[in-house]
């Protein structure tokens, strides 16, 4: 078995630009929630002649589901608040003839009223609904998968110990927000998915990417307490902990 210090120095030393979770493959496993996002995500850009993917990392499983639509969008958009990844979503998006805006998670959308039929977004960092209402077209559509409350809470706190119950916007809440901006919620689902990390450098690796699950994480600072989940994954085989996921669908009326 590799020893501690080589599975986090290869884990520090891994890129973690993009969306890509291919370095996990054999190390980490996450079940998918029930409804497959990119299934519905795929019969969606079948029917829009403008879509837009809203903080698309980079751009890779919007361009996946691009590739296995039916019929495409004439018009395909995204936003990106990362340069790396925005970069790497231009790359992508380029063979749909994709417009990558660099733009904020939180800033206004760089598109005018009523213009896009379907925007769509996996793990949004926020959702501005006043804005994703505004540029949609009437009759258009929103659909997400994010990422709820609480998500990958036994791994935070094994870190840091017990943590407040803050953070993302429960699902009750994002759908009072999208009603409250104008929106019909016509689809509102969540589920608990298992993760489970069979090395340190799987967490390491997790860590950097998944910047939200420990603010501020650094090798440095939490080294004790990866040392000793070094141990425990030595001993158990395995660290599982779970994500929660959100499915909102929701349509301007017309």
């Amino acid at each position: 078995m590799r020893s501690f210090e080589d599975l986090v120095a290869e884990a520090e030393a891994a890129p973690v630009d993009g969306w890509d979770f291919s370095w996990f493959a054999g190390r980490a496993t996450e079940e998918r929630p029930a409804w497959g996002y990119a299934r519905l995500l795929i019969a969606r850009l079948a029917g829009a002649d403008t879509a837009l993917d809203v903080q698309t990392g980079g751009g890779e499983v919007f361009t996946e589901c691009l590739g296995r639509a039916a019929r495409r969008p004439a018009v395909v958009l995204a936003t990106e608040g990362w340069a790396p990844n925005a970069a790497l979503a231009r790359v992508a998006l380029a063979p749909f003839g994709g417009r990558v805006h660099e733009v904020g998670e939180r800033d206004p959308l760089p598109l005018a009223d009523s213009t896009v039929d379907l925007v769509s977004s996996r793990h949004p960092v926020a959702r501005g609904w006043d804005e994703l209402a505004r540029v949609l077209r009437p009759g258009g559509t929103y659909l997400s998968q994010g990422v709820g409350r609480g998500s990958n809470r036994e791994l935070a706190e094994f870190l840091l110990g017990p943590q407040p119950d803050v953070g993302q916007p429960t699902l009750a809440e994002e759908v009072a927000a999208a009603t409250a901006a104008g929106l019909q919620v016509v689809d509102a689902r969540e589920q608990s998915t298992r993760v489970e990390f069979t090395d340190v450098g799987a967490v390491v690796h997790f860590l950097r990417k998944v910047v939200w699950t420990v603010p501020g994480f650094s090798v440095e600072e939490h080294r004790a307490r990866l040392a000793s989940l070094h141990d425990r994954i030595r001993r158990d085989g395995s660290f599982v902990c779970h994500s929660h996921r959100q499915l909102i669908e929701a349509r301007r009326p017309r």
